[in-house]
């Protein structure tokens, strides 16, 4: 007698079969099976473009079986921007870490929102510099130890940690901005509902939409993976609380 069994997990179809360059216990990857999933259950995946600049994100195009552009350092929101405004039809996002979106990439990421480009951004927020050497990035935690700050972050010397989300909220054109983690596996069922209206926010026309995600980094920390994930809930999560900071308007 034979059972057939009903397969209830796969992988996504816009998951390409191929193995991450990301490291072991590095949230980017958990992240990029997320959009697959998002992409594919709104069944958008014909019409998805997505920009990746430079940093941990830079090789996106290589998982996700959707268009891709490469954008400079920082630049993804501006060249997001021409993408929608010449096809409006097309959902758009950019995939950026905190030292492009945050840093380098910091009026590009305020001005997409204030004009509320109806694209939307997927914000990792590992506290550092991951790509190029562990440096201290904008998001960088007070006292934190990285490859340019030994000592730890001084405020008086660099100021404080940019909370975007925060910042981004009081803007009129964001319609919807969110914070979430990949620590465990409850926030990850959370991040995945907040990507998941953030593309549902572009594809209605209501604004620009972001969804900031506290992500492990064991490499640049110097942890194991599981030490990265207490690390992002027992250190990241205290200063970057969680949760919806504006959502759209219902109408």
């Amino acid at each position: 007698m034979q059972i057939e069994l009903e397969k209830i997990f796969e992988r996504p179809r816009t998951l390409r079969p191929v193995t991450t360059h990301y490291c072991p216990g590095c949230g980017h990857g958990i992240v990029a099976r997320l959009l697959a999933e998002t992409i594919d259950e709104l069944g958008i995946r014909e019409r998805t473009v997505g920009i990746a600049p430079v940093g941990c994100s830079v090789l996106l195009y290589n998982y996700l079986d959707v268009d891709m552009y490469e954008a400079a350092h920082g630049r993804a929101p501006a060249v997001a921007t021409g993408c929608k405004r010449v096809n409006p039809k097309l959902v758009v996002f950019s995939y950026q870490g905190d030292g492009d979106f945050a840093s380098i990439g910091t009026a590009e990421a305020v001005h997409v929102a204030a004009r509320g480009e109806k694209i939307t951004t997927i914000f990792i927020n590992n506290a550092v510099y991951g790509m190029t050497g562990g440096q201290m990035a904008p998001t960088t935690l007070e006292g934190q130890k990285t490859t340019t700050s030994p000592l730890g972050r001084n405020l008086d010397q660099t100021g404080y940690p940019i909370r975007m989300a925060e910042l981004l909220t009081t803007l009129d054109g964001a319609a919807y901005i969110a914070r979430v983690s990949v620590n465990n596996p409850k926030s990850i069922i959370q991040a995945k509902k907040a990507i998941r209206k953030a593309f549902e926010t572009q594809i209605r026309g209501l604004g620009y939409s972001m969804v900031e995600i506290l992500s492990q980094c064991p490499t640049a920390w110097h942890l194991s993976p599981i030490e990265a994930t207490k690390w992002v809930e027992e250190k990241m999560k205290p200063y970057y609380p969680l949760g919806e900071f504006k959502t759209p308007e219902e109408g």
